[in-house]
């Protein structure tokens, strides 16, 4: 019986060895030797040089500015994104099936191509921006339009991962707490809400994750002004023009850490919140 069980064990997952080597080498291949690559190259710098050159005015600014912006946009899309996605899953309305294509739009669409149609349009001479601008309102050329371009890119991310989780909730719950008596605001607050705040943390961690490195859509509305609107993608790219790849690899992995810790951190949030979910429910 004990080797019947052992081999009913065996087979359970067929070829796991084979698809685990696979698996870790292409995880190598395409994460973990470029990010050893980066490190490499960042050490041909002392410990001394590290701390002058990540200490400096422009780096620190530039580092807070992708920071700041990307969590700002991480959370306008997480509430917005929520609100797209309730809308989209809870309501029939003529054209449903058109804006929900254009949720993806943002993955096809060059990121060239949305940095200049935002730039145009918010721009001091633009649709929106010649109507702000009287009103002493300007987002161009300044992190408002950092952030707005960051909400462009990252809204897919929160309303895909939403949606699904939201589609599946089940409704007989939301209808005993009515025959209960309980309101709409309550049933939302205590019924639906603690169901969709993992997948929320999910949408904000892959948001920000997008806004942290995103270069084409952010480079044209910034102005690229240093220590106002420069971004730290793009303080790595005029370093590499410039022929300094290990100060560029050097700011890479600061900014790479700072993510890594942040996500992490989320990660932790996410886990805590479906654990607590699982005990209540």
């Amino acid at each position: 019986m004990g080797w019947m069980k052992r081999q009913k064990t065996r087979r359970t997952l067929p070829g796991f060895r084979l698809t685990l080597g696979y698996t870790m080498l292409y995880l190598s291949l395409i994460v973990l030797i470029p990010l050893a690559g980066l490190l490499i190259k960042s050490a041909e710098l002392s410990p001394r040089e590290w701390w002058e050159l990540v200490s400096t005015p422009r780096v620190l600014a530039s580092c807070r500015v992708s920071l700041l912006t990307s969590l700002a946009a991480a959370a306008v899309n997480m509430v917005f994104g929520l609100l797209v996605a309730w809308v989209l899953v809870r309501y029939r309305f003529p054209g449903k099936r058109i804006i929900d294509g254009l949720i993806d739009l943002p993955f096809a669409l060059p990121t060239a191509v949305a940095g200049i149609a935002l730039t145009t349009l918010y721009a001091p001479t633009g649709w929106l921006g010649s109507i702000l601008a009287p009103l002493g309102i300007k987002v161009a050329y300044t992190p408002i339009g950092i952030t707005i371009a960051l909400m462009f890119v990252g809204l897919p991310f929160v309303v895909r991962t939403v949606q699904p989780v939201l589609a599946d909730l089940e409704r007989e719950t939301e209808e005993a707490a009515v025959m209960l008596g309980a309101r709409r605001w309550r049933i939302f607050r205590r019924v639906i809400l603690p169901e969709l705040i993992p997948p929320l943390l999910t949408g904000f961690a892959l948001a920000f994750a997008r806004g942290i490195g995103e270069y084409g859509s952010v480079v044209f509305i910034a102005g690229n002004m240093p220590m106002k609107t420069e971004i730290a993608p793009l303080l790595i790219v005029t370093k590499l023009e410039q022929y300094q790849y290990d100060q560029a690899a050097v700011v890479a992995v600061v900014l790479l850490l700072i993510s890594f810790l942040l996500l992490l951190a989320i990660n932790t949030l996410q886990r805590f919140a479906s654990r607590s979910i699982r005990q209540v429910a």
